[in-house]
């Protein structure tokens, strides 16, 4: 039925329903025998009366409901325009007549015209609920149990029967909604009984409709079911997912291994993020990099006047702009394919974009590729970082955030040792000028480009074994998202010379990584999926730090961002040794830089570099690093 047609029909029935309450009314309250003084009036004020009553319904918007899905608002509303519409007549009534009508007789209609109408708009979803119910699959290919019978279960309750699906029953911890009904639908019991369900009811399909609980709750639901091989588990979007339109709360998805890791969600000062990037000109460079792309993803939402995108990854570049110019067009952007190394190109950069801000994420990240390459790390981390910096000095950059790691902290590894130089730079060049340098120190992050979480992956998908190199090591996880959003409010929180150190939560066992991956991939690990240990490679630790014996931390007005106490290095000696390990980077071999690194980063123990660079296997990259070393 066309809408203009169900709108004029029920705008009769709504005139009708008027017409009925007034005389109604007067009937009631004289007890059949109407004085003719108040039916005369009556009737004469009636035509107005309906109009102006339905005046009011328009207002508070009962014919812009879709009345199918009505709920306690619409009930409400409902309601307050009977009240009104009772207003309206006492209005009436009174105008060249001071008596009026009886006050009995006011209530009475409002009374009487809100039962009508409500009974007119919710026998709709009455009747569209039992014509769900009519053509309810009863399959038992997909037995559904709700896990959380709030507000959020109750509205994907609504979706599944919508679409003709009625689950078998809710859990939830409230021990008062226990053994009651919604919609029908039976809450069976708490969490601790998901076991007992499972197997009593054959449940196949459990969703998590909480969409505000801890991760570390949703990990416990996750314990209890996951014994069952054949049971799915999902869960509802975030609300901050929902709040912003992403996604709708009757789209569940599978538990992944974000939920699972028992880190709240962050929370950050938006406001003072946009103050610093709004209309500024930004520069992000390793932007097609895992960090580098969700740093421009969250800067161009804050609408800058500009962002450059460097990267001498061609393809990653392409990558980034293609995805930020289809979702969010109205930032102008600019492509950069260069390195870093290249200090006259950096220049160039710099002097035609004129950068505000500056997110320095490009770096080698990998540890046993940088200890056989450690020259590779040098050029990049330390000496491609002091071009950036130094462009910054001289074109009046407001802010430069290095993205450093906890790898930095008492490093054991070159790749460890060259982003504490870097670390260092920026705070010797902090005020050398206006420009505010800072540091942000994080661990590793879930999913970027050579991390473990995708390695592990694609084993299982090849059949495994994972590879673990050691069933004791540890280490910090966060989202990329998450560490990006830390990163952007830590930078608002500079006044320059800071190393930002970002809460990691608690560190995670790799192996119990591995053994998650592998169950929520669909299998069983060590029965379906073999795991490996393989034994430490070269530069790894146990376990990351993120702080020096000697370095203690200050809290900020955030919680999860904390502020090292570190030293700025000797500024002769620094550059005397910064000086020295250039020399030795383009001219020397691997311990002449390693011996440089040790002079500069004290902290840095190269025992395993050296070890692991005796003990490999001489291949073309080995043989050709031992002639530079002898040269």
């Amino acid at each position: 039925m066309r809408r203009s047609i169900r709108l004029a029909l029920l705008a009769i029935a709504d005139a009708a329903i008027m017409t009925a309450s007034l005389l109604l009314a007067l009937i009631i309250r004289f007890d059949g025998d109407v004085p003719s003084e108040y039916s005369s009036r009556a009737f004469s004020i009636l035509p107005i009366f309906v109009v102006g009553g339905l005046g009011q319904f328009y207002i508070f918007g009962l014919y812009r409901s879709l009345w199918r899905y009505a709920s306690i608002r619409e009930a409400s509303r409902v309601v307050f325009a009977a009240v009104t519409v009772s207003l309206w007549l006492a209005i009436l009534v009174n105008i060249g007549n001071p008596s009026g009508f009886p006050r009995s007789v006011l209530l009475i209609v409002a009374m009487l015209v809100a039962i009508g109408a409500g009974m007119t708009r919710f026998s709709v979803r009455v009747w569209r609920g039992r014509l769900s119910k009519s053509v309810m699959s009863s399959s038992p290919n997909q037995r559904t149990l709700i896990v959380g019978a709030g507000d959020a279960g109750v509205m994907l309750l609504r979706e599944f029967l919508k679409h003709g699906k009625r689950p078998l029953g809710f859990v939830d911890d409230d021990r008062v909604k226990i053994g009651q009904r919604i919609d029908g639908v039976g809450v069976l019991g708490s969490c601790e009984d998901l076991p007992k369900l499972i197997q009593m009811y054959r449940i196949n399909d459990i969703v998590i409709a909480m969409p505000s609980v801890s991760r570390s709750v949703v990990r416990d639901i996750y314990d209890r079911a996951r014994n069952y091989s054949d049971v799915t588990i999902r869960t509802v979007p975030t609300l901050y997912d929902i709040a912003t339109g992403k996604v709708g709360v009757g789209q569940p998805r599978p538990v992944d291994l974000i939920d699972l890791l028992g880190r709240e969600p962050v929370e950050v000062n938006l406001d003072e993020i946009a103050r610093y990037l709004r209309e500024k000109r930004v520069l992000v460079t390793g932007a097609g990099g895992s960090i580098g792309s969700e740093i421009c993803r969250q800067v161009a939402a804050y609408g800058p006047s500009l962002l450059i995108l460097l990267d001498h990854d061609e393809n990653g570049i392409f990558d980034i702009q293609t995805e930020l110019s289809n979702r969010t067009p109205k930032v102008r952007y600019v492509s950069v394919i260069a390195d870093i190394r290249d200090r006259e190109k950096v220049k160039v950069v710099f002097e035609c974009n004129r950068p505000d801000v500056v997110f320095h994420a490009a770096a080698h990240k990998h540890v046993p590729f940088m200890e056989m390459n450690p020259e590779e790390s040098v050029k990049t981390n330390v000496f491609g970082t002091e071009n950036l910096a130094q462009a910054a000095l001289k074109w009046g950059v407001e802010r430069f955030v290095l993205i450093s790691t906890d790898k930095a902290v008492n490093p054991t590894s070159v790749m460890g040792a060259t982003k504490r130089v870097a670390e260092y730079i920026i705070q010797h060049l902090n005020c050398a000028g206006k420009t505010r340098f800072m540091a942000v120190r994080f661990g590793n992050v879930l999913g970027s480009r050579g991390s473990v979480v995708p390695l592990f992956q694609r084993q299982i998908a090849s059949g495994g074994p994972v590879t673990v190199t050691d069933p004791e090591m540890t280490r910090y996880f966060m989202t990329i998202p998450e560490a990006v959003q830390l990163v952007m409010q830590a930078a608002a929180l500079g006044e320059g010379g800071e190393v930002f150190v970002l809460d990691m939560g608690e560190p995670v066992k790799i192996i119990e990584l591995a053994r998650t991956l592998i169950r929520l991939s669909g299998f069983e690990p060590d029965r379906d999926i073999a795991i490996a240990i393989t034994g430490r490679r070269p530069g790894e630790k146990l376990y990351e730090e993120v702080l020096t014996s000697e370095e203690g931390t200050e809290a900020t007005r955030y919680d999860r961002i904390y502020s090292a106490r570190v030293s700025p290095p000797n500024p002769e000696e620094f550059i005397h040794y910064l000086r020295d390990l250039e020399v030795v980077t383009f001219h020397g071999g691997f311990d002449k830089i390693v011996d440089k690194l040790v002079q500069l980063v004290p902290t840095f123990v190269p025992e395993a570099a050296r070890q692991a660079r005796e003990t490999a296997a001489p291949d073309a990259m080995s043989e050709v690093a031992a002639s530079r070393q002898g040269g």
